[in-house]
C-alpha cells in the first residue's frame, strides 16, 4: 500500500514506481544499492560524528557526497561522477515548483505560548496566545507562520515529550515580570544553545549592582534589541559596554564615540548616537536667541542700600 505523501511526491516529479519482491525472493534485486549505502555508512558514519545540530550533520554529508563523485566502484573504468554525466541528458527535467515535503498543521497556541506538534512542544511569541497558527514540520526543523509571516523556527525535537523554548518569545512578558527570568526554562535553554553567552551574564551581574529587579529589567531591555540587531553585534556591544561601564540599554549620548579606523572590523561596536546623527538632514534653522529675555533685566528693582 502506497503512503499518500509518497503518491503525491512521485506524481509531482513524474516518477514511475517499480517495487521489489518482498522477503528473500527480492533480496537480490537491490543488493548493489544497499551495498553502496553500507559502504558510505562504514566510511563516513563510523564512528558516529559528533555535531551540535542536524544542519551541521547534513552539511557534512553533502560534502562527503560531493567528494564521492570522484570515486570508482571496484574496477570500473569511470568514476561515479563520469557515469552520472553520461546519464544526465537522459533524465527528465525537474518541475518548476519544488515539492513541499513537510507536514502542515493548524494549531492553537496555549496559555504558555506553546504549540504541541507530535507530542513535543515549541514556543511562539506571546502575542499569539489563544490564536491559531500554521506549523510546517520538516525532517530537521519546524517553521511556524501567523498568516504569511514567519514567527518562529525551531530545530525539530526527535524524542517524545520534549519542549523547546526560545527566550526571545517571552521578553515582552518578562520585561513586566523581571523576577521570573532567573528561573525561566527558556533562559536555561538559551544558555545551552549558546544564545545567552558569558558576556550576557557578566553584564547582568554588573547591572544588578543597581538593584536586582531594575538590573534584570535592564537586561531584558537589552535582549529586546535582538529583535532588530544581529546576535553577534549585540554580544559585541555588551562586551564594549562592560569595558566602558555603560550599564543601561541605551548609550549615553553625551559620551563622545571613539573614532573608528577605516580598516576596522564591522563587527566592532560603534556609537549608535553618532550613526543616527550622521543620517539626519542638515538643520538650516537659525540658532535660538534669548535676547528678548533681556527686557526682564531692566524691570528688576535696584538693590536697596544696606544700613
Amino acid at each position: 500500500m502506497e503512503a499518500e505523501r509518497w503518491t503525491a511526491f512521485r506524481s509531482h516529479y513524474g516518477l514511475e514506481a517499480l517495487y521489489c519482491q518482498p522477503g528473500i525472493r527480492g533480496a537480490h534485486e537491490k543488493g548493489g544499492v544497499e551495498g553502496q549505502i553500507g559502504w558510505f555508512r562504514r566510511n563516513h558514519l563510523v564512528p558516529v560524528p559528533e555535531v551540535d545540530t542536524l544542519a551541521e550533520l547534513n552539511a557534512m554529508i553533502e560534502q562527503w557526497d560531493e567528494a564521492d563523485t570522484a570515486r570508482r566502484i571496484r574496477s570500473r573504468p569511470r568514476t561515479i561522477g563520469e557515469y552520472f554525466a553520461s546519464e544526465q541528458p537522459l533524465l527528465a527535467p525537474l518541475p518548476d515548483e519544488p515539492f513541499e515535503t513537510g507536514r502542515l498543521f493548524t494549531l492553537r497556541v496555549d496559555r504558555y505560548s506553546r504549540i504541541s506538534v507530535r507530542t513535543n512542544r515549541y514556543s511562539v511569541p506571546v502575542r499569539l496566545i489563544g490564536r491559531s497558527v500554521r506549523a510546517m514540520l520538516h525532517a530537521s526543523e519546524l517553521v511556524v507562520y501567523d498568516g504569511r509571516e514567519e514567527v518562529a523556527r525551531h530545530e525539530r525535537l526527535i524524542a517524545e515529550g520534549g519542549t523547546r523554548l526560545e527566550l526571545d518569545h517571552y521578553l515582552e512578558v518578562l520585561v513586566r515580570k523581571p523576577g521570573a527570568l532567573p528561573g525561566a526554562t527558556a533562559l536555561d535553554q538559551a544558555r545551552s544553545a549558546g544564545r545567552f553567552t558569558p558576556v550576557h551574564d557578566a553584564w547582568w551581574a554588573a547591572v544588578k549592582a543597581h538593584g536586582e529587579r531594575d538590573g534584570t529589567r535592564a537586561l531584558i531591555e537589552v535582549l529586546l534589541l535582538g529583535h532588530h540587531l544581529p546576535h553577534e553585534h549585540l554580544v559585541t556591544g555588551l562586551a564594549a559596554a562592560l569595558k566602558t561601564g555603560a550599564l543601561t540599554a541605551e548609550e549615553d549620548g553625551n559620551t563622545p564615540a571613539e573614532p573608528v579606523p577605516p580598516t576596522a572590523d564591522r563587527s566592532k561596536a560603534t556609537s549608535l548616537t553618532s550613526r543616527r546623527l550622521a543620517h539626519l538632514p542638515h538643520d538650516k534653522r537659525p540658532l535660538p536667541s534669548v535676547a528678548h529675555y533681556d527686557q526682564l533685566l531692566r524691570l528688576r528693582r535696584p538693590d536697596r542700600p544696606t544700613s
